[in-house]
This record gives structure tokens, sequence and C-alpha cells, in this order.
């Protein structure tokens, strides 16, 4: 029995100990309501001023366009050295941002190509060089940076043809057409140029990475071709198709190396004017 009650009372004793330690604490912790001032004329009480709460604001980063060189390579012409044994190439694009909707385009490259014509075998094997520039029509969302562009492109190409084999036209083939005649000759320090316009899409797929798209219709402008035929294929402009007109495109894989960023100026909204 005097266990029991020993038990008991010291149960009892700390949790008295426990109260009073948290009534002290609440006691300390809590700020009283009114403050006790001691003066001259007495003592007087009046009421603590209230802190005030500093409201939080939240500091919105001005949006920013990247800009930069956009550099990649076309993927196509380098598949197709593959596959097609008549075909070696590979080109090499650029864009440089110059403005929010102008960009510097550059291209160059090099092909060597066999065209077998009904009546000629040709081999053609040189460099090509492009420049202008894109305008991109698209309006991003937010942070997005694909493009939708328009471009004008002056082109130019050094090359060398060489004649395999021909054979002679037969107008009236009443004993069958002649045999192919191999020759071998080859002739070089040809050149020509061109216009084109090129609309495409560049879209980013991942950081910095871009895949593009881009038609591209062509114009000749200068062409100096071999004596006794016609050149079949020109280095960056394609086949010729017994004309000046030709028609190409690019499938590209890019890399966007950032330099600077610039600071997007909201436009300012326009106000009616007053009768």
């Amino acid at each position: 029995m005097k266990q029991s009650l020993k038990y008991t009372f010291s149960f009892f004793f700390l949790l008295s100990l426990f109260f009073v330690q948290a009534q002290e604490k609440n006691t300390t912790t809590s700020t009283p309501p009114e403050i006790i001032v001691k003066g001259s004329n007495g003592t007087k009480t009046e009421k603590r001023p209230e802190k005030k709460i500093e409201a939080a604001v939240d500091t919105i980063k001005p949006k920013t366009d990247r800009y930069g060189l956009i550099v990649g390579v076309d993927v196509f012409k380098v598949a197709r050295s593959f596959y097609d044994s008549d075909y070696k190439g590979i080109a090499f694009v650029g864009d440089y941002r110059l403005t929010k909707k102008y960009y510097a385009y550059g291209e160059v490259g090099s092909e060597e190509v066999t065209v077998d014509d009904p009546l000629l075998n040709t081999t053609t094997k040189g460099a090509y060089l492009k420049v202008g520039f894109n305008y991109n029509a698209y309006t991003n969302w937010l942070d997005m940076e694909n493009l939708i562009t328009i471009g004008v492109r002056y082109g130019f190409s050094a090359f060398t043809e060489q004649l395999n084999n021909y054979s002679i036209y037969n107008p009236h083939p009443y004993y069958g057409q002649t045999s192919g005649i191999e020759s071998g000759k080859s002739y070089d320090g040809l050149t020509a140029s061109w216009l084109e316009v090129s609309p495409g899409i560049n879209v980013k797929v991942f950081n910095n990475v871009y895949v593009g798209f881009s038609l591209q219709l062509k114009v000749l402008v200068t062409n100096s071709e071999p004596n006794g035929f016609e050149s079949l294929y020109i280095p960056g402009f394609n086949r010729t198709y017994d004309g000046n007109f030709g028609a190409g495109f690019n499938y590209t894989v890019s890399y966007f190396i950032p330099i600077y960023k610039k600071k997007v100026i909201p436009a300012k909204p326009k106000t009616a004017a007053k009768k």
C-alpha cells in the first residue's frame, strides 16, 4: 500500500512539474498585449505597437531571347552516301541570329555524283558555298525557340566534269542505236552560280538540339558548260533537267551555341486616339 501511494505521489508530482514548465514556456514566448511605462507622472500602461508585416514582393525575371550560332550537318547527304553507290557528299549548315526575326545563313559542302543519262554517263565532283539570310515567321510562346523560316540564298559551285561514255543520237534507228563509246575525258575549272528561295522549319527537340527540314527552288545565273554537252549535275544545285531551274531539300540535325542574351522589351499597348 505504501509503495502504491509512493508511486502515485511521484506520478502526480512529475505531472505537476510538466504543467509548470509548459506554463513558464508559454509566458516567456507570448507577447503581452500591453506594456507598462513608468514616468514622473506615475505609472501607466500603453498598448504595444504592432509590427508592420512586410509583404513579400514577387520579383519576375524579365524575358530574354538567346542569340548565337546554330551549326548542323545535312544528314540526308550523309545517309545517301551509304546506300547510293553513285553518290558521295556532305554539307554543313549554319544560322547566326542577327535580330529578333532575321538570321544570317551559310552552307558549305562537297559532292561527287555519277549520272547515267540515255545518251551519256558523267561523273561530277566539286564543292559549293551558299550565303544568304532567313526570316523567322513564327512567334514563339514562353521559352520556345522554334523556327518557321523563308530564306533567300546565293550559291556558287566549282567542279570538274568527267565524260565516262556517250552514245551518238540516231533519229532513225532502223538498224538500232549505236553502242556506247568510252571517253574518260575530264573538263576542269567549271563554275556555276544560282539564286534560290528556301522555306523550312527548325524544331528544338532537346536542349539546344534542333531537327530541320527545308525545300529549295533554284534558278541558274551563270553556268560554264563543257564543250559538246551540258552539265547534268552541279554540286549544290542538283540536276539541271535540261533547263535553268532546279530543286532540292535539306534534312539537318543542328546544335545551338548560345553567345549572349538580349532582354525582350514588351510592346506598349496602343492608346485610342482622342476625337
